[in-house]
């Protein structure tokens, strides 16, 4: 079973898993307000595990009282807000880090791959390192928007250079399932590249939404129709310079409405030339269209959200799937630049999809 693992591909398959189970980690730090929750790194107020009673963190706060989070030395973490924090350190630092450096020392010299491996593998290196730093960064910072939004986007880096390495085994054991149609991806490449750079900007929005103090509320609290999807009663309002994070929930609606429809048009003009053609292209026209259907899918479940408002506060769960669909749906369209990048570099035809 272990030497089964360890063969190039399926490691790196087991990797991806994993990088995406610490990103699920990563949003549910945020929606049960966790992330100050070991307020020290690497070490949780001063130890190596996360059964910390409020006792503890009272004695710790006395004797580190430079490290007083933003909620005050009075605030106090329950069991598993501190584990969220400490099992997302744990797999990221103790599990995902010596599995990335292990499939460095596989596939870096593997002839079959090329120098693309060689780079990838390098660059993967790099990332997970680099995002180790963002993490400790995002505990001194307090979790202040801009290192989240930082600490996110890094860990999408990571993703994509991990499906790069993904896709260059595959193509190598002819089990391609990201080899487009040339002449098709070559036409639609630009516009591909745009909208997944416009997907990145909504995602990042947001997370600015979320992690800012009372920016979720932005809109208000309303109901159906007035805070969504109106905001505060209205399609659009004047937005000053020093409003920009408060009124980041209009910012973020507006992005994301105009991005969907930006993908459904594109989609659309890409089938009705698929139609007229009737030769290559299906398998690029696949994977957008799955980015597609989860970017509107969760444009509806955002609203959701918002309507799920109740005295008791908002739905958070919701929030955490929104973050999840969001980061798919970037990731998927992403995946196709890459698959395109790839295709234009080897000129593959498009072919059928092969187990792996």
């Amino acid at each position: 079973m272990l030497r089964r693992i360890l063969v190039g591909s399926n490691l790196t398959k087991v990797i991806v898993i994993t990088t995406i189970l610490v990103i699920a980690l990563g949003g549910t730090i945020r929606i049960y307000d966790a992330g100050e929750s070991c307020p020290d790194w690497p070490l949780c107020f001063g130890t190596f595990g996360f059964n910390i009673s409020e006792e503890e963190q009272e004695r710790w706060w006395e004797e580190n009282p430079d490290e007083i989070d933003s909620r005050g030395s009075g605030h106090r973490y329950t069991t598993f807000q501190i584990f969220t924090e400490w099992i997302h350190r744990f797999l990221a630092g103790m599990v995902l880090a010596p599995l990335v450096f292990l499939n460095w020392l596989i596939l870096r010299n593997d002839e079959r791959y090329g120098r693309d491996m060689a780079t990838a593998t390098k660059l993967s290196m790099i990332l997970i390192l680099w995002q180790g730093a963002v993490g400790m960064l995002t505990v001194r910072m307090d979790n202040k928007h801009w290192s989240v939004i930082l600490h996110l986007g890094s860990a999408l880096a990571f993703m994509m250079v991990l499906i790069w390495i993904w896709a260059i085994i595959s193509r190598e054991k002819k089990t391609d399932w990201i080899s487009f149609d040339p002449e098709f991806s070559e036409k639609w490449k630009n516009k591909l590249f745009i909208v997944s750079g416009l997907t990145l900007f909504t995602l990042f929005s947001g997370t600015l939404v979320s992690t800012s103090p009372g920016a979720n509320y932005g809109c208000g609290i309303n109901g159906f129709y007035d805070s969504w999807p109106l905001c505060q009663g209205e399609l659009l309002s004047k937005i000053a310079a020093d409003e920009i994070v408060a009124k980041s929930q209009m910012i973020h609606r507006w992005s994301v409405g105009l991005v969907g429809i930006t993908l459904i048009v594109i989609y659309l003009n890409m089938r009705n030339e698929f139609s007229k053609q009737n030769k290559g292209g299906s398998l690029l026209m696949k994977w957008f269209l799955a980015a597609t259907i989860t970017y509107v899918m969760n444009i509806l479940l955002g609203g959701l959200y918002v309507l799920s408002w109740t005295v008791d506060g908002y739905l958070e769960i919701l929030s955490l799937i929104h973050l999840l669909l969001a980061s798919t749906s970037f990731i998927l369209l992403a995946t196709t630049c890459i698959g395109i990048l790839m295709t234009s570099k080897y000129g593959i035809k498009d072919q059928v999809i092969l187990e792996d």
